[in-house]
C-alpha cells in the first residue's frame, strides 16, 4: 500500500516511555476535543441469568505460569483462588499488586491448596503505572522461564475506574495521561516483556486474557477515562491476536462485580447495578479458558457465557 509503513512487533513495546508517548496521542485527542456539551448519567445493563460453568472431563490449564496483576482485592484475588483448582503440579502463580499486606494474606489463603498441589505462589508488590513496577513483574517471571511449563497464562486485570465527570472537565494533561499510563500503556510493556521471556516453542501454548468491559465497545456519558481506556485495550490486544498467531488472546467483560469499584459508581452516580459475586464470573472466565474454543482476539461478556 503506498505510504503504508510497517510497524514494529508487538514484543518491542517494553518500554513505558515508548507506550506513554502512544497513550499520549489517546490524551491530547480528548484534551483537543473539548466540548460545551454535558450529559446525564446513563444506568449500567445487567441480567439476571446464570449458567453452570464447571467442566467435568478432567481438563486443567497445564503446568502453567499464571501471572495476574490487581491481584490483592476484587476480581483478581477471586480468580487467584479458582485458578488453583486447575493448575499441574509444579506450576507458578505470580500475583502482582501494589498492597503487600493483601498480598500477604492472600498467599496465606491459598497456602493449604498450593502446598497440596506443589504450585509455587510468588507475590510481586509492584505500582504497574511505572516502569520499574514493570520490569519487577517481568523479572520475577524470568526467574521461572527455564522451568518446563507447557501453557503460559497472562491475565491483565490491574485498572482503575477514573474520574467520572464532563467531557469538557478534562483539561489537565498530566492528569489523563496518568491514568492512561495504568490503564493502557503498562498492559502493553508488561504483555510485550512476558512475551519476550517466554518466547514460541512446540509445546507451549501462550493465553491473554485482557479484563475487558461493554463500555470498551459502547460509550457512555461522563466515562471518557474509562471508556477510552477500555476501547484503547480492546484494539491493543486485538492487534496481538493479529500478529501473533501463536497467542490466544481473549478480550473478557466479567459483568458489574460486588468489587470496592462497583461501590464507588454507586456513590457517585447513585446507580445500583445489582453486582455479582467475584467468584461467578471468575468460574466463568476459567470455563472459557478451559474449552479454550474461543476465537483469538474475540470479546466475551459474561452474560455471553
Amino acid at each position: 500500500m503506498p505510504g503504508y509503513k510497517s510497524s514494529p512487533l508487538f514484543t518491542s513495546f517494553t518500554s513505558s516511555s515508548e507506550a506513554d508517548s502512544l497513550s499520549s496521542h489517546l490524551t491530547s485527542a480528548v484534551i483537543l476535543s473539548l466540548t460545551l456539551f454535558s450529559f446525564p448519567s446513563d444506568p449500567l445493563r445487567r441480567s439476571d441469568r446464570m449458567t453452570d460453568v464447571f467442566p467435568t472431563d478432567g481438563r486443567t490449564l497445564g503446568r502453567c505460569i499464571c501471572i495476574i496483576t490487581g491481584a490483592s482485592k476484587g476480581f483478581g484475588r477471586a480468580l487467584a483462588h479458582q485458578v488453583c483448582c486447575w493448575l499441574k503440579p509444579g506450576s507458578v502463580l505470580l500475583l502482582a499488586a501494589r498492597s503487600e499486606t493483601l498480598l500477604r494474606e492472600l498467599k496465606e489463603e491459598l497456602k493449604g491448596f498450593t502446598v497440596e498441589r506443589q504450585l509455587l505462589v510468588h507475590c510481586v508488590v509492584v505500582d504497574l503505572s511505572t516502569q520499574k513496577g514493570v520490569n519487577e513483574a517481568v523479572r520475577v517471571a524470568r526467574l521461572e522461564s527455564e522451568k518446563e511449563m507447557d501453557h503460559v497464562l497472562l491475565i491483565n486485570n490491574a485498572a482503575s475506574l477514573g474520574n467520572i465527570s464532563k467531557f469538557s472537565s478534562f483539561t489537565d494533561l498530566d492528569v489523563v495521561n496518568s491514568y492512561m499510563s495504568l490503564n493502557v500503556s503498562s498492559a502493553l510493556v508488561l504483555t510485550a516483556g512476558i512475551l519476550q521471556v517466554f518466547p514460541s516453542r512446540p509445546g507451549l501454548r501462550w493465553t491473554v486474557v485482557n479484563l475487558s468491559s461493554v463500555f470498551a465497545i459502547e460509550a457512555l456519558p461522563s466515562w471518557v477515562l474509562y471508556c477510552t481506556a477500555k476501547a484503547a485495550r480492546k484494539m491493543m490486544f486485538s492487534v496481538l491476536a493479529a500478529g501473533e498467531p501463536n497467542v490466544k488472546v481473549l478480550n473478557y467483560s466479567p459483568g458489574p462485580l460486588d468489587t470496592e469499584m462497583q461501590k464507588d459508581i454507586k456513590r457517585i452516580t447513585g446507580v445500583d447495578n445489582h453486582p455479582f459475586p467475584c467468584r461467578n464470573s471468575a468460574d466463568k472466565l476459567l470455563k472459557l479458558l478451559l474449552d479454550d474454543d474461543f476465537l483469538s482476539g474475540t470479546h466475551i461478556d459474561f452474560f455471553a457465557v
